[in-house]
């Protein structure tokens, strides 16, 4: 320990105590605190600088392929395999054309094809509510090495309207990618409730539609590629305002919605009737059950999107309704299923929790009775659970099973218009 009367050879500080070193040098314990706060922040900065070039390389062989990305949303999502074969075609294609960007050397087989511009393929899942839109959505999401967000369309309006512009969108894109804007640039946005933004007729308005053909015509320069100045901290925009320059020509969109009534119009153009005893002979393999497998880019048309955003959106799938199987499955299988969550909540409480098979059928039948979809499974399974969570934590049990008779009583009880109204 030095003397006072020395004098800190970097601030000169001489009234605390100083450290000495050699040749007559002193530091303090303030410049000391201040010198280990830079070597952490400076090595905190090579760190992040080496995650983002790391991130930021591709390599044509590490690109997970399609079937890669098919088993992993297979270990969260039951069924609706079409549509994750579509999702992971476009996925990964998304990868390539990042790759090609970033100028990867390519195989020799591709050589030939140097100068050919591949496309993105922008992606629409139209399909009932509940039947998993979002949640392939969010599964894509754990396993990619680009920025992912899900943004609502219903909150968008025209610009100078009350609500977010299209430009929220990628204001969060930018957030979700630490605001790198390499990153943003090669992001997916999956952008739920596309049908809610449809106009509310087929002839073009002559009014302003400000949550509907709007906010269409504003996400056409988004959907196709173009350079859009984006406020990075979101809200209005204002002329005082600094902007990030965004260029959304590798950026990929997913859309998805359930297209509420669309069976009708594609009812129509198929010549047949939902409802009703008449058909024509043309008809008698139509499966009118699932009218959504004949989904054709005129129906969405018809439903209310203007043909300018159809046109950027060439890959058009869509999700079956969940049969009992399927929703059976939903309870049990997933890794995050409905069933686990519970028995992981009761485990954290040192008590075992068990489903006897034939309440989780009771469960599925009332969903289906419901008609709320995978949804109304966990609404269902709460109602049943909340009264035990309550209760179990409280008592000196290590099992506990939930029998048919318990979740007849509970669901029972429960306020039916309320559960019809959970989505």
């Amino acid at each position: 320990m030095g003397k006072r009367k020395e004098s800190c050879s970097f601030c000169g500080r001489n009234d605390v105590p100083l450290f000495e070193g050699m040749d007559g040098a002193y530091i303090c314990p303030d410049c000391i605190e201040r010198g280990h706060q830079i070597v952490i922040e400076e090595t905190a900065k090579s760190q992040n600088a080496a995650r983002k070039a790391a991130s930021n390389e591709f390599s044509l062989n590490n690109l997970p392929k399609p079937q890669q990305i098919k088993d992993f949303l297979d270990q969260y999502v039951i069924g609706q395999d079409e549509a994750k074969r579509y999702l992971s075609v476009a996925v990964y294609n998304h990868y390539k054309r990042l790759a090609l960007a970033q100028g990867v050397n390519l195989p020799a087989e591709a050589q030939a094809y140097k100068d050919v511009e591949i496309e993105k393929s922008n992606i629409i899942m139209v399909g009932p509510t509940g039947t998993g839109k979002t949640l392939i959505a969010r599964t894509i999401a754990k396993m990619l090495t680009v920025p992912f967000t899900i943004v609502d369309a219903t909150v968008i309006t025209e610009a100078g309207y009350v609500g977010e512009d299209v430009e929220s969108i990628l204001t969060r894109l930018y957030q979700e990618a630490d605001c790198d804007l390499q990153k943003t640039e090669r992001g997916i946005v999956f952008i739920d409730e596309i049908d809610k933004i449809a106009r509310k007729s087929d002839n073009p308005s002559i009014t302003r539609d400000v949550s509907g053909e709007g906010v269409q015509q504003a996400l056409l320069k988004l959907l196709e590629g173009s350079v859009v100045n984006v406020p990075p901290k979101g809200g209005r925009k204002h002329p005082e305002q600094e902007f990030v320059h965004i260029n959304t020509q590798n950026i990929l969109f997913i859309c998805g919605g359930a297209f509420d009534g669309i069976e009708r119009k594609i009812a129509q153009r198929l010549n047949t009737q939902v409802v009703g005893f008449e058909s024509s002979l043309k008809t008698q393999t139509i499966d009118k059950d699932n009218l959504l497998q004949y989904i054709a880019p005129q129906d969405l048309k018809a439903f209310g999107l203007i043909p300018e955003i159809i046109g950027r959106l060439p890959i058009l799938t869509y999700l079956r309704p969940l049969d009992r199987t399927s929703l059976r499955a939903i309870l049990t299988e997933p890794k995050n299923a409905i069933t686990r969550q519970y028995q992981k909540l009761l485990a954290m409480d040192g008590v075992q929790l068990t489903f006897e098979p034939e309440a989780l059928d009771y469960i599925v039948d009332k969903a289906i009775e419901y008609k709320l979809g995978a949804r109304g499974l966990r609404s269902l399974t709460e109602t049943v659970m909340m009264d035990l969570m309550y209760e179990i934590p409280n008592k000196p049990i290590q099992t506990f099973t939930v029998t048919k008779a318990l979740a007849e009583e509970k669901i029972s009880r429960a306020d039916t218009s309320r559960l019809r109204n959970a989505i």
